[in-house]
């Protein structure tokens, strides 16, 4: 009841005060546990993903700085988000959203780790490229633009373009454990790669002059 009420709020939010766009939304399967990677640019983000996203499983892995804020404690409640601390290894956290993941859930991550601050990708951790191997789920790649442009824009007294682009779920070559470090890093350049291409140039960060970026940008 609570989680409905809550996703009722959020997209008639990002309807009324926002021109929000949603592309790709057919490329969620209706169940199944996978794996949402998508960019950082905002606190936005998190909501966006949220208000297009009808499965009642998704949840998101929230960092656990967030801790000391009462409404972000409520509403990581209500959708059973996964906290994390993020400045070490979190096993604990790591094996619940495994777990998660093999019952069938829908767990959304930002392999970044944290918000841009320059607005374009950042290099992002091996993490995500772990847990989907670990669960032997796929992962869909998604692409936010125009939260990091918010504030500004209501301050012009507009309405922001808010974007949410999902690509195509994807599975990631199995890890090998002799060569499993460079493998693990193939595969978080494949996410963030997939990710780039549907960004617009501006936001596509350290990945765009990545020479394996046209593959994606013809394929993304």
């Amino acid at each position: 009841m609570l989680r409905s009420l809550l996703r009722f709020l959020v997209r008639g939010f990002f309807r009324t005060l926002t021109r929000f766009e949603v592309q790709g939304l057919n490329h969620i399967p209706s169940q199944g546990g996978m794996v949402l990677a998508v960019n950082h640019l905002s606190r936005f983000d998190p909501p966006a993903l949220f208000a297009v996203i009808k499965r009642r499983d998704l949840t998101a892995l929230v960092a656990d700085k967030y801790k000391s804020y009462p409404i972000i404690v409520l509403v990581v409640k209500i959708v059973g988000g996964i906290w994390i601390h993020r400045e070490d290894t979190d096993f604990r956290a790591l094996r619940e959203a495994t777990e998660y993941l093999h019952n069938g859930g829908l767990l959304g991550i930002a392999p970044e780790g944290t918000r841009s601050s320059s607005q374009g990708l950042i290099a992002a951790k091996t993490g995500v490229a772990y847990l989907a191997d670990k669960a032997g789920v796929p992962v869909i790649p998604v692409a936010v633009s125009g939260t990091d442009r918010i504030f500004q824009t209501w301050a012009r007294l507009r309405r922001p373009h808010v974007i949410v682009r999902i690509g195509e779920p994807f599975c990631l070559p199995p890890l090998e454990r002799k060569s499993r470090g460079d493998q693990m890093q193939e595969n978080t350049d494949q996410i963030m790669l997939r990710i780039a291409a549907m960004l617009p140039e501006e936001y596509r960060g350290v990945y765009a002059g990545d020479p394996r970026l046209d593959a994606y940008m013809s394929n993304p």
